[in-house]
């Protein structure tokens, strides 16, 4: 893939770098309201998942379960929100982040109104849990690959 100067997703990798791959990475987005909000990013140029093949889109969707996972796993949240959006973005991309009854917008979406303030030590326990998260979505992603022998380029 070649970056094109102007795309925030070409030039930067769009958050701290957990995994990546071929034609895939899992940033991690430094939102302080949401510890363990992921990004899976598609690296090359494509506006929306059906420009995809079948075998690409399956991919895509796999590794996005496998950061759902992990976040479950390691968080513990009260619930996942998965979003595609990027209306400028050209790569599909998703959006996986942990939502708890406590956070500052639940029930609205986190680009929502804010509800409240979590307290600090609340969100000191869950930051504190990031590193294995980070561990956790590399090892579960790069497993995955390696189980399927998927050919990714």
């Amino acid at each position: 893939m070649t970056p094109i100067a102007d795309c925030e997703l070409c030039v930067s990798p769009g958050g701290a770098l957990v995994w990546e791959q071929g034609n895939l990475r899992v940033v991690m987005i430094d939102e302080p309201s949401f510890p363990g909000f992921c990004r899976v990013i598609w690296l090359q140029h494509t506006r929306e998942l059906t420009d995809l093949s079948q075998v690409d889109r399956r991919l895509l969707m796999d590794v996005v379960w496998q950061v759902e996972e992990s976040i479950r796993s390691v968080l513990r949240p009260d619930k996942i929100n998965l979003a595609s959006l990027g209306n400028l973005t050209p790569h599909v991309h998703w959006h996986v982040i942990p939502r708890y009854h406590d956070d500052s917008h639940f029930p609205q979406p986190v680009w929502g109104i804010q509800q409240r303030t979590t307290p600090e030590g609340v969100m000191r326990g869950r930051r504190a849990l990031l590193n294995d998260l980070r561990e956790k979505i590399a090892f579960a992603c790069s497993r995955l690959c390696s189980e399927k022998s998927m050919d990714i380029q």
